[in-house]
């Protein structure tokens, strides 16, 4: 069975397993000074007299007034005040990667934060700690403010954490895995929930699943290429290489690589195919060079730091660091990139399913036409995910709208792009698993028997025959998850889809 990891993503995707993996999660010596030292230039600025956001003075529009005296109540009223999030919860991969992010930036020195405040977090963290994160409320400028607050909020022992499956209250199962709850020092509350956490783990791991999809689309490509003996020469690489895009070649190379084996060219096939499968190289290819143009952005913001104010050389320096700008726009992208994928798939399993492009096979696929409609249900439901993808990927950063006094008069509504694209691509799974069911029922009709331990067997093995009409919904979920898990990669192997796969279709 393939499990091809997708070149694109690598290094973006090397990081995310590594923090979904829990890698990291301890300092050296020179992360301690670096911490330390930054520790001390707070300090000694704040005792020579001049004043520093959020520790002398106050939080947005309030920093013309002073700061609590006490730096707990400090980072409580921070935490407090900012817990007014709403929605469906981030994903449990998603809140796990968010809190790694922000471990990460704190630990390069610039947020002042104290290496022993670090290490408690960081071991509530490796002790299966994962905070409950409502996906609502963020516009992504001061930093995703709202859900990290929630979470900086479960790691205090309030609100809620993820347990077994089920939001639970943190406090309780902070005592179930025996530890104890983190106390907020003011400055370490605001350099957790004052950075672009939350909108760049989910704008990571949607780029991740955009990756998987790229490369199932290939393979569902090469698949229908095979089956109908369509021509191979739009997928050779003498056409790909006088264009020179390296996602095009790339997307062809996957095309032609599975297509190993498969039956000739047909002589009942036309010269040129429709475009939906000859330029699928094309489509495909584009959607990977644009991963890994994002790429770069994506791992920069991952690795740097997020944060205000920030001390750099024994000074304080206040700056913007926290706009998410560059995860914003990253987000909008990853949807139009979503959506042409989900189109490619969608186009192709309209061809499926028309005897003239089918191999002269009956329409729909349907067994008896006219007593039955065959596939017909699961191309209008894939029609309409489709036209549903196209309503979301309206770009985020288009709807900013100024708040806070003013004072975040110029916001990239990051996260909101990012949930957004997360549904995105779970839709496209289900349009991906559409196509699936139909090149099984295909490959049936045709007798082309998949070979052993593939993911076409595996697939073949879960999707029944359609000799009569029957509902095909949990089919669908079940396909989309097959193909996700055999073509998605390592980083979608850790991250659980909610796509209900069968659970006698586990690994």
């Amino acid at each position: 069975m393939l499990n091809t990891a997708v070149p694109a993503a690598e290094g973006l995707g090397k990081l995310i397993v590594g923090a979904l993996r829990s890698e990291r999660l301890t300092l050296t010596g020179e992360d301690r000074d670096r911490m330390a030292r930054g520790v001390r230039d707070l300090d000694r600025w704040v005792a020579s007299g001049r004043d520093a956001y959020g520790v002398t003075r106050g939080f947005g529009p309030l920093v013309r007034y002073p700061a609590a005296g006490d730096g707990h109540e400090q980072g409580l009223n921070l935490i407090h005040h900012l817990c007014a999030g709403q929605g469906r919860p981030l994903g449990v991969a998603a809140s796990r990667l968010l809190v790694w992010l922000r471990l990460q930036g704190m630990r390069l020195g610039h947020s002042a934060v104290a290496p022993e405040t670090w290490e408690a977090l960081a071991d509530l963290v490796r002790r299966g700690l994962v905070p409950v994160v409502p996906g609502e409320g963020s516009v992504s400028a001061s930093g995703d403010l709202i859900p990290l607050a929630h979470a900086a909020q479960a790691f205090a022992g309030q609100g809620l954490a993820w347990w077994r499956g089920r939001p639970t209250a943190a406090a309780e199962v902070i005592g179930r895995l025996e530890c104890r709850p983190l106390r907020w020092p003011g400055r370490a509350a605001l350099a957790f929930v004052n950075g672009c956490g939350a909108s760049l783990a989910v704008t990571m791991l949607n780029h991740a699943e955009l990756a998987g999809q790229a490369r199932a689309c290939a393979a569902l490509t090469a698949r229908i290429v095979g089956l109908l003996g369509c021509s191979r020469e739009p997928y050779a690489k003498p056409v790909h290489r006088v264009r020179g895009h390296p996602g095009q070649l790339r997307a062809a190379r996957w095309i032609e690589g599975e297509l190993t084996g498969s039956p000739r060219t047909a002589a009942s096939r036309p010269l040129q195919e429709p475009y939906s499968l000859r330029c699928a190289p094309q489509v495909v290819g584009a959607v990977l060079d644009q991963l890994a143009l994002q790429e770069q952005p994506l791992l920069r913001e991952a690795t740097g730091c997020t944060d205000n104010p920030v001390t750099i050389d024994g000074a304080v320096w206040h700056g913007g660091n926290f706009h998410a700008a560059p995860g914003g726009l990253a987000s909008d992208l990853l949807s139009l990139c979503a959506h042409q994928l989900a189109y490619l798939a969608e186009r192709q399993l309209a061809l499926v399913l028309d005897p003239g492009h089918n191999g002269g096979q009956s329409p729909l696929l349907a067994a008896d036409p006219g007593r039955n409609s065959g596939f017909a249900g699961v191309q209008i439901a894939a029609s309409g995910m489709v036209a549903k993808i196209r309503q979301l990927a309206h770009p985020a950063t288009l709807t900013a709208l100024p708040t806070n006094l003013g004072n975040q008069d110029h916001v990239p509504m990051a996260l909101n792009g990012a949930v957004a694209g997360t549904e995105i691509v779970r839709l496209g799974w289900l349009v991906i698993g559409s196509l699936a069911v139909a090149v099984a029922q295909l490959a049936r009709l045709l007798d082309a028997t998949p070979p052993p331990g593939s993911g076409w067997h595996r697939l073949q093995d879960r999707v029944a025959p359609l000799d009569r009409d029957r509902p095909l919904a949990e089919d669908v979920r079940a396909a989309a998850g097959i193909v996700r898990r055999c073509w998605g990669g390592e980083v979608l192997s850790l991250v659980p889809g909610d796509l209900d796969p069968d659970p006698t279709d586990a690994e």
